[in-house]
């Protein structure tokens, strides 16, 4: 990254640093969350990935100020600056997310979920469905009963959150400290199938920057997601009345198509769009824009 290249990346920290909001739960938990795009826009909330955090929603800042969006992006319990909550299900996340609809004066919103945050934007659109007008998936996580042939990767985290949690926090905490000092190829390689090499170096940055980010509650989120997304569900995608969008990479090795086919058959309404040649990460770099074009 050039120098220049550097200093406007730096700046964007500080506006995002200073912009982010945290509100407080019924049960006295601090939620925080980021915003991007355009104030007074159309609300769009955002899940990031497992990990993640609110930082990886700068990926659309710029396709939400063309399209007159406002992005949520929000800090996950125990990702960022929000407080843990290790005994949470998916049926919990409208318990985190409405207090902050809320405080953004927002009274429903279309939902994106990348990764891990897919499962919880479902789950939002079932608990809450007055709250939420549409639902884009973009590489989402399906529910352990349409998967076959789980990732290594998925099944080891799933083991060491259940085995030891002690080591996965200590794993994750180690790779942030790494990421922190090192070439943000460390991380970006987790979600790409070519180690990164076609992925922009702004872009490569705030993937890195969110990495960081999210064990920055020492892993408590990762630990936490990693049991409760690779277990039973306690909601059905067969309980989602809106209408979804699902995007999905044909060369994505984090979650293989066949799953998103077998998620779109189980939703009421769903349409899927396959994006060709396009891994775990680039799938949302692709989509990101019309995603946002129609809101």
């Amino acid at each position: 990254m050039s120098e220049t290249a550097a200093t406007d990346d730096q700046r964007r920290v500080v506006e995002v640093e200073d912009e982010c909001s945290t509100v407080r739960t019924d049960e006295g938990r601090t939620i925080a969350y980021a915003e991007y795009g355009t104030p007074g826009g159309a609300p769009v909330v955002f899940f990031h990935g497992t990990p993640g955090s609110g930082v990886l929603g700068e990926l659309f800042h710029s396709a939400a100020r063309e399209s007159d969006v406002r992005v949520l992006a929000i800090d996950r319990p125990g990702y960022g600056r929000s407080d843990g909550w290790s005994g949470r299900t998916l049926a919990d996340t409208e318990r985190f997310v409405l207090p902050v609809l809320d405080d953004a004066g927002v009274a429903s919103a279309k939902v994106v979920g990348f990764s891990g945050g897919g499962p919880h934007a479902l789950a939002l659109a079932a608990t809450s469905p007055e709250r939420v007008e549409a639902v884009d998936l973009v590489s989402a996580s399906p529910p352990p009963s349409l998967v076959e042939g789980t990732p290594r990767t998925v099944r080891v985290l799933e083991i060491l959150a259940n085995r030891v949690p002690w080591l996965l926090r200590g794993s994750v905490r180690a790779q942030a400290w790494l990421a922190a000092r090192t070439s943000p190829a460390l991380v970006v390689s987790q979600y790409t199938s070519n180690g990164g090499a076609d992925v922009p170096g702004p872009v490569a940055e705030v993937v890195r920057r969110d990495f960081v980010a999210a064990v920055a509650g020492r892993g408590e989120g990762l630990v936490t997601e990693s049991r409760l997304l690779h277990g039973e569900w306690d909601v059905s995608p067969g309980d989602v009345d809106a209408p979804v969008r699902i995007w999905h990479g044909d060369a994505d090795a984090n979650v293989p198509l066949d799953s998103a086919h077998r998620l779109a058959d189980a939703l009421p309404n769903a349409e899927l769009t396959i994006l060709e040649d396009a891994d775990h990460l680039n799938a949302l770099l692709e989509c990101r824009t019309d995603v946002l074009s129609d809101y």
